[in-house]
């Protein structure tokens, strides 16, 4: 007899939203744009270039078919709350930054892989999506902050972009780093932030299967303020490790010190896996408040990923994994 064991993030199909249901906000999304409502219900969700009135030229990528395999215990999170509410540095310290971040011009926008590959590349953002497999997947976002949200991204696998790179087995690290452009994003003249923001992974953290490159939210094109037109989703870790509009991929032998490392490494330190029992110097992550909802919900080991990456860290007990 074939017994079907559920995977950590999985939830009964009665709790999961309707398909018919989601697909309709899609439908109601476009015929509003059609019949004038959009502006009157604000730019929530639209890249800088729908929302100009410009063709993106990824929009036949979505909606992407959803991989059943990412499922949620929890809602999605609304729309407005998870598009509206965003930490991004180069734009202010505030979460209010949806109309500063639509000065992020994400055409042109290409991404360099080099370091140790076989061959250093640099590609259209374009010409990269042609050549990677794209999905939809449901993940949950456990920021630093202790709060929280589920969400349904677009894009393709991190592995797949690794496979492109063919980095060289030298490599133990994979470096990012997002685009530097002062006039372009006025907090990147507060010079003691440590430009561009960097941020890293092992190579088997990187090729793991929940790593995500994003280029999509809720069936469409992502927005500037949610990290347009390439960010990372690692959902075990602290939202802080997933990097926003990276520009360039380097594969390297040594570890790299990201951002937060270097402003405070005695509260971020390299992995920032979520555990509930290790507190962050200045607040608990026991607890987490989930975007939308009252009251808080305990903080799951990993996110609720543990089964996925637990194993990535077997013999590392002397790290400080969770910072």
């Amino acid at each position: 007899m074939l017994i079907k064991r559920k995977r950590g993030w999985e939830m009964p199909e009665r709790d999961a939203t309707p398909e018919a249901l989601f697909l309709d906000r899609r439908n109601l999304l476009k015929g509003a744009a059609a019949g004038g409502i959009l502006a009157s219900a604000g730019w929530f969700g639209l890249g800088r270039a729908e929302a100009a009135g410009e063709p993106d030229p990824s929009a036949s990528l979505y909606p992407a078919k959803a991989n059943a395999a990412y499922a949620l215990d929890r809602p999605v999170t609304a729309e407005k709350l998870a598009t509206g509410y965003n930490n991004f540095y180069e734009f202010g310290t505030d979460k209010d930054i949806v109309d500063r971040s639509q000065a992020l011009k994400i055409r042109p926008w290409t991404i360099k892989l080099d370091g140790m590959v076989e061959q250093e590349q640099t590609l259209g953002i374009d010409d990269l999506f042609k050549k990677m497999p794209f999905e939809e997947r449901l993940y949950r976002h456990r920021c630093v902050e202790a709060w929280s949200m589920a969400v349904p991204w677009t894009g393709f696998p991190l592995k797949a972009l690794v496979d492109l790179a063919k980095p060289t087995s030298g490599a133990k690290y994979m470096r990012m780093e997002t685009f530097e452009d002062p006039g372009m994003a006025p907090g990147q003249k507060q010079f003691w932030y440590p430009w561009p923001y960097v941020e890293g992974l092992t190579m088997a953290e990187a090729t793991n299967e929940l790593a995500f490159m994003v280029t999509g939210i809720y069936g469409k094109p992502l927005p500037t303020q949610n990290g347009a037109p390439l960010r990372l989703a690692t959902p075990w870790k602290y939202g802080f490790k997933s990097v926003k509009s990276i520009v360039r991929f380097s594969f390297v032998a040594d570890r790299p010190k990201t951002m937060w490392q270097t402003l405070a490494a005695d509260e971020y330190g390299f992995w920032a896996n979520v555990n509930p029992d290790v507190p962050h110097p200045r607040w608990s992550q026991a607890t987490e408040r989930f975007l939308g909802q009252s009251g808080r919900r305990p903080t799951l080991l990993f996110n609720g990923y543990a089964e996925q990456v637990a194993g990535l860290y077997k013999g590392l007990e002397g790290e400080k994994l969770y910072m």
